[in-house]
């Protein structure tokens, strides 16, 4: 019924047929975080789930040309992601554990994706390209979930230093072995292979790379300290659209140039404000692209050996590129641990909050689906969705422990504040050390956990400026 009705709104107005899918993908995917938000798990889940419903397999409530014709959002929210990601990439942060950080990232990333490999290869019998492609695959990690379960704890020291260089790192070096990947898979596909079809699209994301870095001054020449806060915001989406647009018109990723974008910005300008009002800003469009993500999800193939090539099912193989996935990374994060003679805390753990994927590999896999396009890209984002929900449903929950475990931060009263030394001449009741005690909790609390997210702070900052400077005549015509 909800189908019929849909329909009639199809024929009725071309418009409609844009405009009512996109709000619809929007409402079941925070009506789904309803449920999943009593359930504790993550918004990403929700999203995925709502896409699968409204999907062409479940209510069919959004057609196959709107689908198709909104693949450009993964470029765009790859660029939110990679921006914000730029901003852990501080050079004085980097300076003090620079190359250790760099030993634990390349271990941890290049075993899993070795062992993906030799599982889809040599196990599996899969095709040479596509074992390829989903091997780079698995070396992402999802920075958006893991700073999301650091920002609700609230944890800091090494450890949290530690793992939020390894997030980051990870992304370049799968958008590296992604690039390699995808080149061997495409020349494999026509059939005709040579050197420079890998080296090329090195040289390409080198480029995108140093286009970004110009993006990131560009940027900071456009806002002076008195731009207003709101035109902030629009310059900097301003820029982020054109570079999404000259990496399309490329055939390349926007991932790397819009990290280096954000590195770079935050490295000369030391504003960490615009990333907040940003993230406060990007959440609708993460959204629609998850539950876009949800839609493309392929139901009919997820249970047919044929699809993959080989004699397993595509279940069988996205369950068994969960698990080995996971080995890969805590193997790779322990031993790179120990070789950067890291603390006990770091080795035994890292590993563990290092589960999460879902934004920056459904993009690729969807950029991947689109270049390979038939069989092997449905395949091959059909794997990555459903492995997503898998890790999106134990991802957060194990980081967050591995918080916990690397006492990162705590959830026991006296762990709050830190010891009230009382002098030995005045003598005191446990009662009245306890009312101390609590008072000085008090004290701290607000510190801790503020009424609002810092995100949204910076957002209502902006509104409220731009709110006056309407009121003000004067102030109208002045930035």
């Amino acid at each position: 019924m909800l189908s019929s009705i849909y329909q009639i709104f199809q024929k009725s107005s071309p418009v409609s047929d844009i405009i009512i899918p996109v709000a619809l993908m929007l409402f079941s995917g925070f009506a789904l975080t309803r449920v999943t938000k009593k359930l504790r798990l993550p918004n990403v889940t929700a999203y995925i789930v709502a896409g699968i419903l409204i999907g062409p397999y479940c209510l069919n409530l959004v057609s196959m040309n709107i689908i198709e014709g909104t693949d450009f959002i993964a470029d765009i929210a790859l660029a939110f992601i990679a921006f914000s990601t730029g901003e852990f990439f501080k050079f004085s942060t980097l300076k003090k554990n620079g190359i250790k950080v760099c030993i634990i990232t390349f271990l941890e990333a290049a075993i899993a994706s070795v062992l993906v490999f030799i599982l889809s290869f040599y196990i599996l019998r899969l095709g040479l390209s596509f074992s390829m492609v989903l091997a780079a695959l698995a070396s992402t990690t999802a920075p958006a979930s893991t700073v999301m379960t650091i920002r609700q704890t609230g944890a800091k020291g090494d450890f949290v230093n530690t793992l939020l260089q390894v997030v980051a790192l990870d992304d370049v070096f799968g958008l590296v072995a992604y690039s390699i990947a995808i080149s061997v898979a495409i020349s494999a596909k026509s059939g005709s292979f040579s050197l420079s079809s890998v080296i090329s699209p090195i040289i390409f994301n080198l480029c995108v790379l140093l286009l970004g870095g110009l993006f990131g001054i560009c940027m900071k020449l456009l806002m002076p300290k008195n731009r207003s806060t709101d035109n902030r915001l629009i310059i900097t989406i301003a820029l982020l659209f054109t570079f999404c647009g000259i990496c399309a018109l490329l055939d390349v990723s926007p991932l790397l140039g819009c990290m280096s974008m954000g590195t770079v910005y935050i490295n000369i300008t030391d504003d960490d404000k615009l990333f907040k009002q940003v993230n406060y800003f990007s959440p609708p469009i993460l959204l629609v692209f998850f539950v876009r993500s949800g839609l493309n999800f392929k139901l009919d193939i997820l249970l047919s050996p044929k699809a993959s090539g080989g004699g397993a099912s595509l279940l069988v193989i996205g369950i068994l590129y969960f698990l080995v996935r996971i080995l890969g990374k805590y193997a790779g994060a322990f031993w790179g641990s120990v070789i950067a003679g890291k603390s006990k805390e770091v080795r035994n753990y890292l590993g563990l909050a290092l589960i999460p994927q879902a934004g920056v590999a459904i993009g690729l896999a969807a950029l991947g689906a689109r270049i390979l396009g038939g069989d092997m890209g449905n395949a091959l984002q059909t794997i990555i969705l459903a492995s997503s929900v898998l890790y999106e449903l134990i991802g957060p929950g194990c980081a967050k422990l591995a918080l916990y475990l690397s006492k990162s931060y705590s959830n026991k009263l006296e762990d709050l504040t830190a010891e009230i030394e009382i002098p030995e001449e005045k003598k005191q009741s446990e009662l009245e050390l306890l009312i101390e005690r609590i008072q000085a909790i008090q004290r701290e609390l607000p510190k801790r956990n503020s009424a609002i997210s810092e995100e949204e702070a910076a957002f209502t900052e902006a509104a409220e400026e731009q709110y006056n400077s309407y009121g003000n005549p004067h102030m109208i015509n002045e930035r």
